[in-house]
């Protein structure tokens, strides 16, 4: 039977399920409150320097392939992937990095170069880190959450000890190089964890990165979204900008329309992949499945300070992405997740996509975005804001070795308050809830409410976690779950 479905906000997961839904035959409409869809992946243009204000890894390809198949598409009906390589760079002081090939062979041969013995550990490590990815891609991900036996029903059953062990632990067990820890640790804080915190089985997130590489589309992580959005509109989906969802109505337990613009809104089902908590306080308080004590007890991924920045010249010694590891790793994560608060020397992850696309910058000229990661809930003013852009810009002007902040000519910058205020993000995270071994699978929020009929989640939230492949996912499994209870 079609149904009147409205969808709450035009993220990745929402545009995933919008496609679903539709392709089912269901009449769908997204509202974004926003005045461009995609969400947290919205891009920016300004001065002729194109930014994606999101996401900028393109990690697990396979995953986009496995949506768009789903209906009898390609991503290179939509757009131009580029691998590259270097994946990315990580510093540790003036010229001195390491770089990640975009080949396993080349990566064994660089850690076998800094730590004698550590080559052939890596190829064991990665024959793993490839299992527990076919485990989780084929089986784990794509089960709706709804009950422990999917950890049991899955070949998971026989790697129940990696659910008790972590990844921090796993990898200092095989190798002792500070720097390669650090890099085999990096890949997990896309799952909004300390790598102490993250259950040994999300290792499939080190082949994701050197098993598979990483990718760009060519202009830009917005490709996937314009991508979405296309496909979404040949499919029948409408969406309506600048239109914010005021409150969900609910008669007898049953949602029944979205107030807009003082409007009524009606609904045979809401989906919303809007931030999960902020949907919930569009409810009357009787109809909300999860306390506000309850998102208190969560571990949230990172905020994040970011600066959208436009140079009038290109920039020397540096790649598509570059991480800079020149100070305390475990310090920083202390600052985020044990003490919360702005760390005194932060790490931090610099992208130059005009590296790999020109027309991210004008001729000449170079585009890139600076990211800090910063506790959930942080104090946010424009005076922190600057005085850390300034410690960044100093140490990256001295680990590369040039001048370059007289060369600024463009500068935006976006933290914890506009997290909150542009997308509703619960304490103003950037990447939702973290995947430590307490908020995985049916542990997670539930895609289907509790307590309201035809009222249903998508997103980061809840399953199968944060990121963008996850999200594409999570908007699958919801809209099948949606089918599957019509």
């Amino acid at each position: 039977m079609n149904k009147n479905i409205k969808i709450i906000g035009s993220g990745f997961s929402s545009l995933s399920a919008a496609c679903y839904l539709a392709q089912n035959g269901h009449a769908v409409t997204v509202y974004e409150k926003n005045d461009s869809v995609g969400g947290r992946a919205r891009q920016l243009k300004e001065n002729g320097f194109t930014f994606d204000m999101g996401p900028s890894w393109y990690w697990m390809p396979d995953v986009f392939e496995r949506f768009f198949a789903d209906f009898n598409k390609k991503t290179t009906d939509y757009y131009e992937l580029v691998k590259l390589g270097p994946a990315y760079r990580v510093y540790y002081g003036v010229n001195d990095y390491i770089s990640i090939a975009d080949n396993l062979a080349e990566i064994i041969t660089t850690f076998e170069n800094i730590e004698k013995g550590s080559g052939e550990i890596l190829k064991t490590f990665m024959a793993e880190a490839k299992d527990n990815y076919d485990i989780a891609i084929k089986d784990l991900v794509y089960r709706p959450g709804v009950s422990p036996l999917e950890l049991i029903t899955v070949k998971t059953a026989l790697k129940l000890g990696q659910f008790v062990s972590n990844i921090s632990r796993d990898v200092r067990r095989k190798f002792k190089n500070e720097r390669l820890i650090q890099i085999l640790e990096f890949p997990v804080l896309f799952l909004g964890a300390k790598p102490s915190d993250t259950p040994s089985f999300y290792s499939f997130m080190n082949y994701a990165d050197f098993g598979m590489g990483t990718w760009h589309p060519k202009t830009g992580m917005f490709d996937l979204v314009v991508a979405m959005e296309k496909l979404a509109i040949e499919l029948g989906v409408k969406f309506e900008t600048n239109a914010t969802v005021e409150k969900i109505l609910v008669e007898n337990d049953q949602a029944k329309a979205l107030i807009i613009d003082g409007k009524n809104i009606a609904a045979d089902i809401i989906l919303s992949g809007a931030d999960y908590h902020h949907t919930e306080t569009l409810l009357e308080e009787k109809h909300r499945t999860y306390s506000e004590k309850y998102w208190e007890s969560r571990v949230f991924a990172p905020s994040s300070l970011l600066f959208y920045i436009g140079f009038d010249k290109k920039i020397e010694n540096i790649s598509h992405h570059a991480l800079f590891f020149d100070v305390d790793f475990n310090q920083h994560a202390k600052d985020i997740y044990d003490e919360p608060k702005w760390p005194t020397n932060p790490l931090f992850y610099a992208n130059f996509p005009s590296l790999t696309d020109p027309s991210a910058a004008p001729e000449g000229m170079e585009s890139a975005f600076f990211l800090i990661p910063l506790a959930p809930g942080i104090n946010d003013t424009e005076e922190l804001r600057e005085q850390y852009f300034n410690k960044i810009i100093d140490r990256f002007e001295a680990l590369t070795q040039q001048s370059v902040r007289k060369n600024i000519i463009f500068k935006k910058s976006f933290c914890k308050n506009d997290f909150v205020s542009e997308y509703n993000s619960y304490k103003g995270n950037a990447y939702g809830m973290a995947n430590t071994l307490l908020q995985t699978a049916f542990l997670r929020p539930k895609l289907k409410s509790k307590k309201v009929e035809n009222l249903y989640f998508t997103g980061q939230l809840t399953v199968p976690g944060p990121g963008v492949p996850p999200a594409l996912i999570s908007g699958k499994l919801v809209a099948a779950l949606i089918e599957k209870n019509i």
